[in-house]
């Protein structure tokens, strides 16, 4: 307000200087220059109130971009320490009060495997905290209105113009939905894995008998199945086998493959 009152009385000022010279009140070129210097000041004080008003909008999108929520399952699945401790991940990482406190409900569960994975799930928060190169920090950030965690975190995340970390299908979709940027630690697992082309040859632990007659199943170090033919039979033995197609599935890629000559 006080920026615009200045301009509009050196506005006046100047005009009125102007009529001045024209009736011949004041010599015309002192005025003249007067008048210049004038609106030379008040061009600077335009261009200095859009350069403190204006933002950018790139650099509003990267600012709140930088922050990421993690919920419950990315926590339990264990695998985003290991890819935070890669600096790969650029995000401050957030875990709000509500998601830790149903972590910790997984945790005093009167079900064994259900008990072990939340215990897991705390294990990889206090790891998290206290990282060097990306450490997690807990928030008291609350979505009241929300009855669930899920929606708690999407709401959250818009509210802060944050991204969501997560292995879970369902909040995948509904965040996506509701525009939030979703991190899904399973769609990065599958991206880095090592590209296999037919006819690639491969050696691999048969682990168990397939499905199908005549077929054994192992498995690629990062995971990834490879169904054998002729491997049935040959379970717990190293054979080399040469891959003949691939399928995709919800899981991600299933290679299909035969017995080396």
């Amino acid at each position: 307000m006080r920026r615009a009152l200045t301009i509009r009385a050196i506005v006046a000022g100047v005009a009125l200087l102007l009529v001045a010279a024209a009736t011949g009140w004041l010599p015309f070129r002192p005025v003249l220059a007067v008048g210049t210097l004038a609106i030379l000041v008040l061009a600077g004080e335009v261009l200095v109130a859009h350069g403190a008003h204006a933002t950018p909008r790139g650099d509003g999108l990267r600012s709140s971009s930088r922050e990421a929520l993690v919920d419950t399952s990315a926590l339990i699945d264990g695998r985003l320490a290991d890819v935070a401790a890669t600096g790969f991940l650029e995000f401050n990482l957030l875990v709000p009060e509500f998601v830790l406190r149903e972590l910790q409900h997984v945790a005093d569960s009167q079900e064994p495997m259900r008990r072990a994975r939340g215990r897991r799930g705390l294990d990889i928060l206090q790891s998290l905290r206290v990282s060097p190169r990306r450490p997690l920090t807990v928030i008291t950030d609350d979505v009241a209105e929300e009855p669930s965690v899920d929606l708690k975190l999407v709401a959250l995340a818009r509210r802060r113009g944050a991204a969501l970390i997560t292995t879970d299908f369902t909040l995948n979709k509904v965040a996506g939905i509701r525009d939030v940027i979703v991190l899904n630690v399973n769609d990065l697992a599958h991206a880095v894995r090592p590209v296999v082309l037919p006819g690639e040859t491969l050696r691999v632990t048969i682990v168990k008998d397939g499905k199908e007659p005549g077929q054994g199943v192992g498995y690629l170090e990062d995971g990834t199945m490879i169904v054998v033919e002729q491997g049935r039979g040959l379970t717990g033995r190293a054979v080399d086998v040469v891959v003949t197609s691939a399928i995709q599935t919800a899981a991600g890629k299933m290679f299909f493959a035969k017995l080396a000559e």
